[in-house]
């Protein structure tokens, strides 16, 4: 029974609401890197992948979240990073008609990054992951914990995968998506050093460049066909701790996603020159026998999954990489949750 109201969480509950009906709740979610990539859409009304994929929850990049519906307020409004934010507004707005309905109370959202947002780190993941755990309590609706996941997942595909943490799988079925936890973050404590190469935002949309792929790509067939096989290999790199077989089949599945991309009418490529000398930055570490691999999501920006051992040797190495303007560090961390609401 995964109830993802305050009390199991072991937070504070909710504050009672006053006679003007306000509620209000924070939560904090982080982005997750998919080492068995989601590319594609199957059902782009209900947000439903195309493919299963793999991902691993971090640590120490997050959003916070804070929503307090109040029937004072005259409509709905959202501030990110401390600047209003019109054009996500409509999509913040149906997620929460979605966890609470239609007939709720409006709603005064106030996101905070601490990473680049809308720049190939997940930070919609993060973000829609935090705003249905937020919403959830806010107005004590007491959705589960997979309901929660399925509903960020509508809002944003790879949101769903943050409700979680650690190495976690999100596999199709028919109408829906399914989440399993593969392995705690503390169960297999690998680092990711992020490589940042550009922090602006990008060119092209995923959710626009997905359809683009699927509609025009020669190799997209082939790419859906194919992911079965790299999931169960990833599956089973993660159930035996075995750190060589995972770089394999995750550097493998990210070079055919980006390859899908490239072969697109017109190409969508998010790497830079500095992602390249990143990339071969991390296959020279290899070589001297570092245990690291990359992977590249949709953007420029370049991570580096490591055993702890390495992260210091990694991190300089990319830090001393012409073009990379920062590097950040992070372990694996847990699901999304609620915080105190100060």
């Amino acid at each position: 029974n995964h109830r993802f109201s305050a009390a199991a969480l072991g937070y504070n509950s909710p504050p009672v609401p006053t006679t003007r009906t306000t509620m209000r709740a924070t939560a904090r979610a982080q982005p997750n890197i998919a080492l068995i990539k989601y590319w594609g859409k199957r059902d782009t009304e209900q947000t439903l992948p195309a493919v299963g994929s793999i991902s691993i929850t971090l640590a120490d990049l997050f959003t916070t979240i804070r929503v307090e519906f109040d029937d004072a307020f005259q409509g709905d409004s959202l501030v990110v990073n401390d600047a209003e934010n019109a054009a996500m507004l409509p999509r913040v707005s149906r997620c929460l008609d979605a966890v609470v309905g239609g007939e709720r109370a409006h709603a005064a959202i106030t996101s905070k990054s601490n990473f680049p947002i809308a720049a190939g780190l997940a930070s919609s993941a993060s973000a829609f992951a935090a705003l249905v755990v937020a919403a959830d309590v806010a107005a004590q609706t007491h959705h589960s914990r997979e309901r929660l996941a399925g509903l960020a997942g509508q809002a944003s595909g790879s949101a769903a995968r943050s409700i979680y943490g650690g190495f976690v799988e999100l596999a199709n079925q028919d109408d829906a998506i399914a989440l399993t936890e593969l392995c705690p973050a503390a169960g297999w404590p690998l680092c990711v050093v992020v490589a940042i190469t550009a922090t602006g935002p990008k060119a092209v949309g995923s959710t626009e460049a997905m359809e683009t792929s699927r509609e025009t790509s020669p190799f997209y067939a082939r790419w859906v066909a194919q992911q079965q096989a790299d999931l169960d290999d990833a599956r089973e790199a993660i159930a035996a701790k075995d750190f060589a077989r995972l770089a394999a089949v995750a550097e493998h599945n990210c070079l055919k996603m980006h390859s899908v991309m490239w072969a697109s009418r017109p190409p969508m490529v998010y790497w830079n020159a500095t992602t390249l000398e990143c990339m071969d930055a991390v296959r020279r570490m290899q070589s001297e026998g570092v245990p690291v691999f990359f992977t590249i999501d949709a953007g420029p920006q370049l991570k580096a999954v490591c055993e702890p051992s390495a992260v210091e040797t990694v991190r300089q190495r990319l830090a001393a990489t012409p073009g990379v303007e920062a590097v950040m560090v992070t372990g694996l961390g847990g699901g999304a949750g609620i915080i105190d609401d100060d």
